[in-house]
């Protein structure tokens, strides 16, 4: 049986840099689902079109679940000593981050992708946006997130 997730009804906000931004195109889209921010909960939907886009380098620093609804997500773990690990994710893979993994970047695959993001934050940080030398710019929490979502 083929399953495709209806994103016919879903409220997108796109977010693009392109190349002047960093080394890659900062292409993707994302809906906040619903969030708490008193139990430090924060659900979105991610979605990269297959061009090679990607969301800003970061890492996670709460939990936070993934689970792929369908194309490939593609994910390149920036390892401490300078290499990168590639993976990749397909439609109905789940994975969960305990904030300890290594910061990555995120893309869709050849025909894209669309992920649910489940977040979990004790301190209302869900994750870090860093620079090329993986030096911290900024921590993401959920009011900010929230904030970005509602100035669109």
């Amino acid at each position: 049986m083929n399953f495709r997730f209806d994103t016919s009804h879903i409220d997108w906000h796109h977010i693009a840099a392109g190349a002047d931004f960093e080394e890659f195109d900062l292409t993707y889209d994302y809906s906040i689902l619903g969030y708490d921010t008193k139990s430090g909960t924060l659900d979105m939907l991610m979605r990269w079109a297959g061009d090679g886009g990607y969301c800003e380098r970061h890492r996670h620093t709460g939990i936070t679940s993934t689970l792929v609804l369908e194309g490939e997500q593609h994910l390149d773990e920036l390892l401490p000593d300078g290499t990168v690990r590639h993976k990749v994710r397909r439609a109905g893979d789940y994975a969960l981050s305990l904030g300890v993994e290594p910061p990555h970047l995120e893309r869709g695959g050849p025909e894209g992708a669309t992920a649910l993001l489940s977040m979990h934050t004790s301190n209302g940080v869900l994750f870090e946006l860093l620079d090329a030398d993986l030096k911290v710019l900024t921590e993401v929490s959920i009011e900010l997130l929230v904030d970005r979502w509602d100035s669109r």
